[in-house]
């Protein structure tokens, strides 16, 4: 991601330009990155979007064209503009890793800086791991609706620009997608690339088997023929198993044939039926049109005989929901050489933040399930005591479990310290994190809600600050 270090709003800017004016520009910080709600109604979210902000902070400098577009503005003094013009970033970072599940109030991403590296590096941490995190939480919640069948990604041409699309194509197979239709994001990312062919190829011939046979003589190995074009029942499908004979008689098999218009459940059905009469088992039914995961279960639970399953604009675009609604907040400051805690109060507790440096602990029982969340001091090694939750209720808790420190090293004093994994690493991690999931969050209606806890010593720390913060508003 050269020539990105444009992307932050404004107001990074000018506060950095503050900062230095009053002296605390390169005084350390920590801030956190953390969302407070599912999306969808999910029981969790998938996190995504590390690689791309890893590739930012690898190649973030000001170009002299930057500069001069600054410069421009007439707001910004020559000796910030200086100070832009060597600008690395030398602070560390740590991570959940991508793939994982990750629930409400959780610092995701800690960043540990110079308080105008953490300052300016903010909306495009945000902008790389909120879409991404969206879609590859629909993306999960879609292969899980699907029990086991292939889900493609279709949604390039409905999603929000190309840059959209390709971060939409990414996610998606982290989210347990087979493959995407989008090329580019094929040879991007390494993902799989799919296809089938259009309504206008079949309008393209005088008939419907005379576009079939093209086809299939083309692509002897890999046809998918779309049969919905005239008349699904008595066009389309017997004119692909007239296609499919003559693919067997030269020693090749069609793939399948795909579905994208009427009563999915009834048509596949039928089609089905068709198929096997012909002793055409072996075809697949790909099914598109408007699927999302309620579609898809309602789909399965009418017994639909579907193989594979398309899935595009409620996919690539969040659909019911535009956006993840994750936050940076500052969690402490460098004073005097004394790292001091902050926090942001609010009436609603669940609209407040947690102070200090924090790591996240996930605990498991002896089958690998997850159980619970503990958000701690960093400094603190054996976990004592009750718990809280982020509204104050105290818990007590089985602590008799296996432990995990979600937070991995990303980056420590500027330098990568982490080795990025393949997409196909990321997704069967994913994988394996949904796996680990209790049964009762993955539910796509009605999921149980994941209890993330705060250790006794960081709710009295964010207590007594709640406290002082308070009377000093009083």
């Amino acid at each position: 991601m050269k020539g990105m270090e444009l992307l932050t709003d404004l107001y990074e800017l000018t506060m950095m330009q503050v900062y230095m004016k009053t002296g605390i520009l390169h005084n350390y910080a920590i801030f956190d990155m953390f969302f407070r709600k599912n999306p969808f109604n999910s029981g969790y979210v998938v996190f995504a979007g590390l690689e791309q902000l890893i590739d930012y902070l690898e190649n973030l400098s000001f170009s002299k064209d930057s500069i001069d577009y600054l410069y421009s503005l007439h707001i910004f003094s020559d000796d910030f503009l200086d100070y832009c013009k060597s600008f690395r970033f030398t602070g560390s970072i740590y991570s959940f890793q991508e793939g994982d599940v990750v629930f409400p109030e959780e610092p995701i991403i800690r960043v540990e800086a110079p308080l105008g590296q953490a300052q300016l590096i903010e909306t495009a941490l945000l902008n790389c791991i909120n879409f991404q995190s969206l879609i590859a939480t629909k993306a999960a919640r879609v292969c899980l609706a699907a029990k086991g069948r292939q889900v493609i990604e279709f949604g390039l041409r409905r999603a929000q620009g190309p840059d959209g699309g390709l971060s939409a194509s990414r996610a998606s197979f982290i989210g347990g997608c087979i493959g995407t239709s989008n090329v580019l994001a094929g040879k991007m990312y390494g993902i799989p690339v799919k296809g089938t062919h259009a309504h206008s190829f079949v309008m393209a011939y005088n008939t419907e088997i005379e576009a079939f046979n093209n086809y299939t003589k083309v692509f002897p190995d890999s046809s998918i023929l779309l049969v919905d074009t005239y008349d699904t029942v008595h066009s389309g499908i017997v004119n692909a198993i007239v296609a499919a004979k003559e693919l067997e008689a030269s020693g090749k098999r069609l793939v399948g044939i795909r579905l994208d218009s009427g009563n999915l459940a009834e048509l596949s059905k039928k089609v089905r039926k068709l198929l096997d009469d012909e002793n055409l088992e072996y075809v697949k039914i790909v099914a598109s049109n408007d699927l999302d995961e309620f579609r898809i279960d309602e789909l399965l639970r009418q017994g639909a005989p579907i193989d594979v399953f398309g899935v595009g604009t409620r996919l690539a675009t969040g659909y019911s929901e535009s956006a993840l609604s994750g936050v940076y907040k500052m969690a402490a400051i460098e004073k005097d050489g004394t790292l001091i805690p902050k926090m942001k109060v609010s009436d609603e507790m669940s609209k407040g933040t947690i102070p200090s440096r924090k790591n996240v602990y996930r605990y498991y029982d002896s089958d690998n399930t997850m159980c619970f969340d503990i958000i701690c001091q960093d400094d603190e090694i054996v976990l004592d005591g009750d718990v809280y939750d982020i509204k104050g209720n105290r818990f007590a808790v089985d602590r008799d479990l296996v432990s995990r420190c979600m937070h991995t090293p990303i980056f420590q004093n500027g330098t990568l310290v982490y080795s990025k994994p393949s997409i196909q690493e990321i997704q069967h991690h994913c994988i394996v994190s949904l796996q680990s999931l209790p049964e009762n969050l993955k539910d796509l209606y009605n999921p149980d809600e994941y209890q993330v806890y705060i250790s006794p010593k960081l709710f009295n720390l964010l207590q007594s600050m709640r406290t002082v913060l308070h009377n000093k508003i009083d």
